[in-house]
């Protein structure tokens, strides 16, 4: 039998509700697309009403915009963490490989190819992917710096040898609709070559190295 308590809904802080939002928002634009990212389609995933939605964004734009930046800078934390004390500036750069190159990596992949897109015709998604694309760029920038400073990574330019790595990367992940299985393997390990190649490493050192164990 229900009672009177179980029947009441618990009420979230606003806080928590439009945590809830986004993050619902952000599982919708990777598995589906930031098309799919509507108010009422929000709304009725999370069973409310659209105006739930709407009083915290009033836009659906907004809300495109910020599922997109969720997505993204959670895939940039797990690929690449800003904190990284459980291993050496090489073992961190084969994990970020290792990891890219997971079937898994494939809805992000899609995402960015999606937004992209999209931001052409809407300048709120556009400061966003500009803003996720520079912090791509920061984070692995900062981790060939710090091999730099460790004697692991040879390069004069952190920077340009980090942009270098992920427009391959991009490159490589604009075939995510597509079959892999013929790929071939000088193809599938470019970005890894290209790495190895500026950073001064010997061929085949990111794929030997050991990965750091990195608690989640």
């Amino acid at each position: 039998m229900s009672s009177s308590v179980e029947r009441k809904r618990v009420r979230k802080t606003p806080e928590a509700r439009r945590a809830e939002i986004v993050e619902t928002a952000a599982r919708v634009a990777l598995t589906e697309g930031l098309e799919c990212v509507t108010l009422r389609r929000i709304a009725e995933e999370l069973a409310v009403r659209p105006g739930l939605i709407s009083h915290y964004f009033p836009s659906a734009e907004d809300l495109v915009a910020e599922a997109f930046a969720v997505a993204s800078t959670g895939e940039l934390d797990s690929l690449l963490p800003a904190e990284r004390p459980h291993g050496t500036p090489v073992q961190y750069l084969a994990r970020y490989f290792a990891l890219s190159a997971g079937e898994a990596y494939d809805d992000i992949s899609r995402l960015w190819i999606n937004a992209r897109h999209l931001s052409r015709y809407r300048p709120v998604l556009r400061d966003r992917v500009a803003e996720q694309e520079r912090a791509s760029d920061d984070r692995l920038e900062g981790l060939i710096r710090e091999g730099v400073e460790r004697g692991e990574f040879r390069t004069d330019d952190p920077r340009t040898t980090a942009i270098q790595i992920l427009v391959v990367l991009d490159g490589l992940g604009a075939h995510a609709n597509t079959d892999r299985g013929n790929r071939p393997e000088a193809v599938t390990r470019m970005a890894v070559t290209t790495a190895e190649r500026e950073l001064g490493l010997p061929a085949g050192t990111l794929a030997g190295t050991e990965l750091p164990g990195v608690p989640d």
